[in-house]
């Protein structure tokens, strides 16, 4: 397992919604990874709630996306924008029953289209939600120029 940095922090005006640990309104996810997978261990607060102690369903929509947004720059090297979501709300997500983790890996690729499939856990072990998440992906290049993508090697700590 190797923990993720996020390069982004350096890029001014960054202030992701989901990642940036600079955001306090935000959710600050941070990514390890781990074999095939990337994987996240995230702490739900209270304002995030729809219902009393439920975890909003657009907040876990959130939280898959993203995942499934460092799976591809982690594991695929390269960047991409969202194409298409297709996420189950299987068991009621709580706010006050502890850390929640969630997990992306490769379901298929078809040319520059990519399907993560994607899961959030409760603390119990239950999946919460699920769904595979399609993200139309730019070759390096473009994801460097257009979406300031790093290179691959500024996302983990390196040895000296």
């Amino acid at each position: 397992m190797r923990k993720i940095l996020n390069p982004y922090v350096h890029v001014e005006g960054y202030n992701c919604f989901a990642c940036s640990p600079n955001n306090e309104n935000g959710l600050q996810m941070q990514f390890v990874e781990d074999g095939d997978y990337v994987t996240c261990e995230w702490e739900p607060r209270g304002f995030l709630q729809g219902y009393n102690n439920i975890l909003h369903g657009g907040i876990q929509a959130t939280l898959l996306d993203e995942i499934a947004s460092w799976f591809v720059q982690i594991k695929l090297k390269t960047a991409g924008v969202t194409s298409s979501m297709n996420i189950r709300l299987r068991r009621t997500v709580y706010v006050n029953k502890g850390n929640l983790k969630l997990r992306a890996w490769l379901k298929e690729t078809r040319r520059n289209l990519v399907d993560v499939y994607v899961e959030l856990i409760n603390p119990d072990g239950k999946v919460g939600a699920e769904g595979v998440i399609t993200y139309f992906t730019f070759s390096p290049e473009t994801a460097r120029e257009k979406l300031n993508y790093p290179k691959p090697e500024e996302f983990f700590e390196q040895k000296e």
